[in-house]
C-alpha cells in the first residue's frame, strides 16, 4: 500500500525505518532514563496523582510515571514527557524519516512538538489499553488545536499479539469524536457499543518499525502475554507555534463538548 492510501486511511506503517544500531541505542537511553527517574522517584517528596480509575501518577524529574495499576512489586507502565532527559530520544523531533511523512499526516510544513511518551509494557506485567482516542485527552488541554496532533510510535522491540500490538481501526479518524463511554471514570474512553471497531488491523512489526496515526484514530492495545517487552517511544507531533502539552492544563469540563 502506497504512503498516500495509508495516509488516508490514518495508520502508516514503516518497516525497519530505523536501522538495528540505532534502535538499540534508543532501547539503551530509555533505559537510562527509566532507572534515572524511578530513583529519583525513590528519594525525597514528589507529586501524586491518582485518577478515578484507579491509575497512579507520579511527577518527578520534569516527567509523569504511570505506573501498572496491578503490578507488584511496582511496574512503570510509561513516562511522559521523556525526550527532553536524553538526546538520543530528542533527536528524533528532527529526523526526516519521521517528520516527513508527519508533515502530511499534521498538514502542516511546519512541525511542533506536543508531547512524548515512553511505554514500557514489560513481559507478562504489560496491561491492556481499552478502545480509546487520544483526542478526548489532548481537547481537555489544547481544545480544538488537539484535532491536529498526530502520533508516531518507533518500536523499540519486536511488536507481536501476543505481547500487546497496537490494534487500530483504519479510517476512523474521518468520523471525528467517538461516542465515550460515560459508565467509565474517567469519560476518555469509546463506548464501543456505539463505535464500529470493525476493520481494525493488528499492528506486529520488527524493531525500529515506525507506525504512524492522527489522535481521533479509534485503536486500543492488549496485554503483554509473553517472555518478551514491547517497549516503544511515542512523539506527538503538531503544527509549529503552539504551546506544548506540559504548558497547557488539563480541564475535565470540556468533555462536555465532546460526543
Amino acid at each position: 500500500m502506497s504512503l498516500d492510501q495509508q495516509l488516508t486511511r490514518g495508520v502508516v506503517v514503516l518497516p525497519r525505518l530505523l536501522g538495528a544500531a540505532e534502535t538499540t541505542a534508543l532501547g539503551q537511553a530509555a533505559e537510562s532514563v527509566l532507572a534515572r527517574v524511578t530513583g529519583r522517584a525513590s528519594h525525597g517528596t514528589t507529586e501524586v496523582t491518582v485518577w478515578p480509575d484507579g491509575h497512579r501518577l507520579e511527577r518527578v524529574d520534569g516527567t509523569t510515571v504511570h505506573w501498572e495499576p496491578q503490578a507488584r512489586p511496582p511496574v512503570v507502565r510509561s513516562l511522559s514527557p521523556v525526550t527532553h532527559l536524553d538526546p538520543v530520544l530528542d533527536a528524533l523531533w528532527t529526523d526526516d524519516r519521521i517528520t516527513a511523512p508527519m508533515r502530511r499526516m499534521v498538514g502542516s510544513a511546519r512541525l511542533g512538538r506536543f508531547t512524548s511518551k515512553l511505554n514500557f509494557k514489560r513481559a507478562g506485567v504489560g496491561s491492556e489499553f481499552p478502545w480509546h482516542q487520544d483526542h478526548p485527552y489532548w481537547y481537555c488541554c489544547a481544545g480544538p488545536a488537539a484535532r491536529d496532533v498526530a502520533t508516531a510510535v518507533v518500536f523499540l522491540d519486536d511488536v507481536t499479539a501476543d505481547n500487546g500490538a497496537l490494534v487500530l481501526v483504519p479510517g476512523s479518524h474521518l468520523a471525528g469524536p467517538a461516542p465515550r463511554d460515560r459508565s467509565e471514570p474517567t469519560g476518555l474512553l469509546v463506548d464501543v457499543a456505539r463505535t464500529d471497531v470493525r476493520g481494525a488491523v493488528t499492528v506486529e512489526a520488527p524493531a525500529g518499525s515506525v507506525l504512524m496515526f492522527p489522535g481521533l484514530v479509534v485503536h486500543r492495545s492488549g496485554p503483554n502475554r509473553s517472555a518478551a517487552d514491547r517497549r516503544s517511544l511515542l512523539l506527538c507531533f503538531q503544527p509549529a507555534g503552539r504551546p506544548e502539552l506540559s504548558d497547557l492544563p488539563y480541564r475535565a469540563e470540556r468533555l462536555a463538548d465532546l460526543p
